[in-house]
C-alpha cells in the first residue's frame, strides 16, 4: 500500500501561482511514476503532469510553459509548481503513485484550486 498526502490548493487570482506537494508512504517501489490528475466539475479527470523515478516528465498541453512537475526522491515528494494560472485550471487536483512494475495506481484524497477571474 502506498499512502498519499497532498497540501497547497486554495484560492488565487487569475494569473497568480500555486504551489502543490505530494508525500508518499508506505511500500514505495523503486520504479514508479509520480504526478498529478485534475478534475473540474462535470468533467472528466484528466492527467496534469507526471514524473518518472528516471526523472522523465510529461505534461498535458494545456500547462505546458506554465506548470513545472519535480520530485525529492530522499523525501518521497512530488511537487507542482503552478504559475500564470487561468479560471479554467478550477479543479480538485489529485496526487498519484503508479508502482510501474505491477502497473498499480494509487490515489490521494485530493485537494481544490481555484483560480478567480
Amino acid at each position: 500500500q502506498v499512502q498519499l498526502v497532498e497540501s497547497g490548493g486554495g484560492l488565487v487570482q487569475a494569473g497568480g501561482s500555486l504551489r502543490l506537494s505530494c508525500a508518499a508512504s508506505g511500500s514505495i517501489f523503486s520504479v514508479n511514476v509520480m504526478g498529478w490528475y485534475r478534475q473540474a466539475p462535470g468533467k472528466q479527470r484528466e492527467l496534469v503532469a507526471g514524473i518518472s523515478s528516471g526523472g522523465s516528465t510529461n505534461y498535458a498541453d494545456f500547462v505546458k510553459g506554465r506548470f513545472t512537475i519535480s520530485r525529492d526522491d530522499a523525501k518521497n515528494t512530488v511537487l507542482l509548481q503552478m504559475d500564470s494560472l487561468k479560471p479554467e485550471d478550477t479543479a480538485v487536483y489529485y496526487c498519484y503513485f503508479h508502482k510501474v512494475l505491477i502497473n498499480r495506481h494509487y490515489w490521494g484524497q485530493g485537494t481544490q484550486v481555484t483560480v478567480s477571474s
